[in-house]
């Protein structure tokens, strides 16, 4: 059976014509190796925000920035153009079907700007601009190499629900559009570049899989051709044992677990998006994070379990930190013994349709802690006052109240499940730096520990974690570059 790779290219590898010439020489490199290879990329750097922020500006009626906007756009992607499409035929239709798009945009913007708001399905349209921008550029920049290869875009392949901004692919469909439209390309020796991050409704309508979602659609169509591997190309050398802005002495793991990496994603670590594991472990697929800027280092791969059991230094993998949460607090003695409180309060916060990444409940039940994102902090509050009314009017509730801004920090491995007394050397950890800790969760699959932290001790309490880990692991490490 021929080897299928599917590598996705995140936007600073394809954010400038420096970084797409990187490309073209992996694309190349790897062709050597591989004899079918199918290339996901996102939108270049920095342009899906910029899009987003045009049509937030036009839904409060704003287009002054719109002019400067189309600039910033044709300049990223004309620049890049001119330096690596010297065919002139070639260069021209791309660079006339970019335009189009940034044209597209405009015309939302004043429709959303005449509107007065921008519904989920107008930012989904907006937001797919970027990666279908991107894709022309890429494709045509590949061609010029001398590689065979060919534009598909996502919406041919990976089929969703209406739920726009984070809409839930249908996987059987899914699988079957991605062979039928895929397998002739490849069996043509043809490389098939798509977008990342976009879907469609059966209907036809763009959706996306919500931020950061080219990860996932690079898993879900290695899952749907049963590729060997999946490679993450990004400007890091893998999954490090904290952000090296914070501990510049952080370090690459060369192995992690699918349960640790899973963790690490939902928990702040920004190199993966958390629903990539998903398709790759079902269907048994390789994993791997690279550098697009230092092709030769090996990366983080991904693997089933992990042999590192022992010691406290090998248990902990990494540390990550979530900032700007809140911590929630509902409490009061009449809540003792009352069932249905934690089911109310977390139907409430699930009307405003915020997620709640810790919780914490006293055993004493008289309160329930829990940390959302503080941008939805005040319309939780409210929420929760709202479906508490009569218990807050008859003193069984006492308060409901939040913090100032608070930080989640994450100690992760898979080896703490073997190792007693893992917790008392973290707290200990902590407290020998003078990290005062507000709230503690520890998973059943005892994968993580995470504590709140207030917003000044964040780095503090990073930085003493990452002691832990580095202290006795430095021969399973690889030096950052």
């Amino acid at each position: 059976m021929q080897k299928t790779l599917v590598m996705k290219f995140g936007g600073t590898s394809v954010g400038s014509a420096d970084a797409l010439s990187k490309v073209i020489q992996i694309i190349t490199d790897t062709k050597k190796d591989w004899e079918r290879i199918v290339v996901v990329t996102s939108a270049m750097a920095g342009v899906t925000n910029l899009l987003l922020d045009s049509a937030a500006s036009a839904a409060r009626g704003k287009l002054d920035a719109l002019p400067a906007t189309e600039a910033t756009l044709r300049e990223k992607h004309f620049v890049a153009a001119q330096q690596l499409i010297p065919d002139e035929a070639l260069r021209k239709q791309t660079l006339a079907e970019i335009d189009e798009f940034i044209v597209t945009l405009v015309d939302l913007c004043k429709a959303i700007a005449i509107l007065g708001e921008a519904s989920p399905r107008v930012l989904d349209a907006v937001a797919s601009l970027g990666e279908r921008m991107s894709v022309r550029l890429l494709t045509a920049v590949v061609k010029n190499a001398g590689i065979s290869a060919q534009r598909v875009e996502a919406t041919e392949l990976i089929v969703t629900n209406a739920n726009y901004q984070s809409a839930h692919p249908d996987f059987k469909a899914t699988a079957e559009k991605v062979k039928a439209r895929l397998n002739p390309l490849l069996g043509a020796q043809i490389i098939p570049i798509t977008t990342g991050f976009i879907g469609a409704t059966p209907e036809g309508s763009i959706t996306t899989l919500g931020r950061g979602g080219s990860d996932y659609s690079a898993a879900i169509i290695g899952q749907a051709l049963q590729a060997h591997d999946v490679w993450i190309w990004t400007d890091v050398d893998g999954i490090m044992t904290t952000d090296p802005r914070i501990v510049p002495e952080a370090q690459t793991l060369p192995e992690v677990t699918y349960h640790e990496v899973a963790e690490l994603a939902y928990y702040g670590a920004k190199v993966l998006h958390p629903k990539t594991i998903r398709p790759v472990v079902e269907a048994g697929i390789g994993l791997r994070i690279c550098n697009t800027f230092n092709p030769s280092h090996p990366g983080t791969r991904l693997i089933a379990n992990s042999p590192i059991a022992g010691d406290i230094g090998k248990a902990l993998r990494a540390v990550t930190a979530i900032r700007k949460q809140r911590l929630m607090t509902i409490e009061g003695r009449g809540m003792l013994g009352v069932p249905g409180v934690a089911a109310r309060a977390f139907g409430a916060v699930a009307s405003t349709k915020t997620s709640v990444p810790l919780i914490t409940q006293a055993s004493s039940e008289q309160s329930i802690c829990f940390a959302i994102p503080s941008e939805s902090a005040a319309c939780v509050l409210a929420a929760l006052q709202e479906a508490f009314a009569n218990e807050i009017a008859d003193e069984d509730i006492d308060h409901i109240w939040m913090t100032e801004d608070v930080s989640i920090i994450t100690v992760v491995g898979v080896g703490m499940r073997h190792i007693p007394g893992v917790a008392g050397q973290v707290f200990s950890q902590l407290g020998k730096h003078q990290a005062n800790v507000l709230a503690i969760a520890q998973g059943s699959s005892e994968v993580s520990i995470s504590m709140v932290v207030t917003a000044e001790d964040t780095d503090l309490a990073v930085r003493a974690l990452h002691e832990l880990i580095i202290q006795q692991s430095s021969p399973n490490l690889i030096p950052s570059s």
